[in-house]
């Protein structure tokens, strides 16, 4: 049984060494998820520097695991410097190789950092920060092509070997998937477009773990706005969090759920537990 962890953590920096309220409250969800054990922790937005962590941030992030390895890749020129960024915490035990994968994305996506693949014997496991369509959508048209390149490349692994792919895809599918679709219809992240790329993605042979699990249960979201003072205590949220499998592993699923993050809000961390 392997165990998975997926977090958009929103700046690995200030989560480890700011001593802010809020990076108190980050600091408290890696403990939580230090005690869970996972084989393989995927982070988000790390927001690291080009060079990546330094050693005051793995020297933080071996307190809290131990026994781990850290991959990352971050934003590179000519992206913006400090955007985006994945990382990912594997035990030292587990035979893995690193693949840092250029999709095709319009320029400068595929140099944002923001997909970085293990390549374990009996899978792949894919950690994606999917690019946000922006405010007035104005990255929509960028976002669109993103999807479609994403989408032809799991499927290309997936014709090697089983897929689990997960992290912040910056969408809810469907309506059960947020708390108001009906004033969100052309909100970034609920977008036909967005939706319809999420559509084709799992076509291509990719199951919603989550949907799997607990069928159409609603009010279960991974994230909620921070400058909506009330949104978490009303769960005014949004599912915009995956973990997919390849169809073929799907009924190996045994657990896939959101991680209690207390009163911090934005993302809470999601986890999926599969037999491979």
């Amino acid at each position: 049984m392997y165990k998975f962890i997926s977090w958009n953590i929103d700046s690995l920096n200030a989560a480890l060494t700011s001593d802010s309220p809020r990076a108190q409250l980050s600091r408290d969800v890696l403990r939580t998820l230090s005690e869970e054990k996972p084989d393989l922790l995927a982070l988000q937005e790390t927001k690291l520097p080009s060079a990546g962590p330094a050693a005051k941030h793995l020297d933080v992030l071996k307190e809290y695991f131990p026994g781990y390895r850290v991959e990352w890749v971050s934003s590179e020129p000519p992206a913006r410097k400090g955007y985006a960024g994945t990382m990912i915490l594997c035990r030292e035990d587990m035979e893995a190789s690193k693949v840092i994968p250029r999709i095709g994305a319009p320029d400068p996506m595929d140099d944002e950092g923001r997909l970085l693949v293990l390549e374990c014997p009996d899978f792949y496991f894919a950690n994606v920060y999917t690019p946000n369509a922006g405010d007035g959508l104005r990255r929509l048209t960028e976002r669109q092509e993103w999807d479609r390149c994403y989408a032809d490349y799991l499927a290309g692994l997936d014709q090697k070997k089983p897929v689990i792919a997960c992290g912040d895809f910056n969408v809810a599918h469907t309506e059960i998937d947020l708390a108001n679709p009906e004033s969100n219809h052309q909100s970034p992240g609920f977008t036909d477009e967005e939706r319809e790329g999420f559509t084709h993605l799992l076509d291509r042979g990719f199951t919603d773990t989550f949907r799997e699990v607990h069928g159409d249960v609603r009010g279960a979201y991974s994230w909620w706005a921070q400058r909506v003072r009330t949104s978490k205590i009303n769960n005014t949220g949004w599912r915009i969090d995956y973990f997919l499998v390849s169809d073929r592993i799907r009924e190996q699923v045994r657990r896939s759920e959101m991680i209690d993050s207390g009163p911090r809000q934005d993302h809470t961390p999601i986890l999926l537990e599969i037999e491979i």
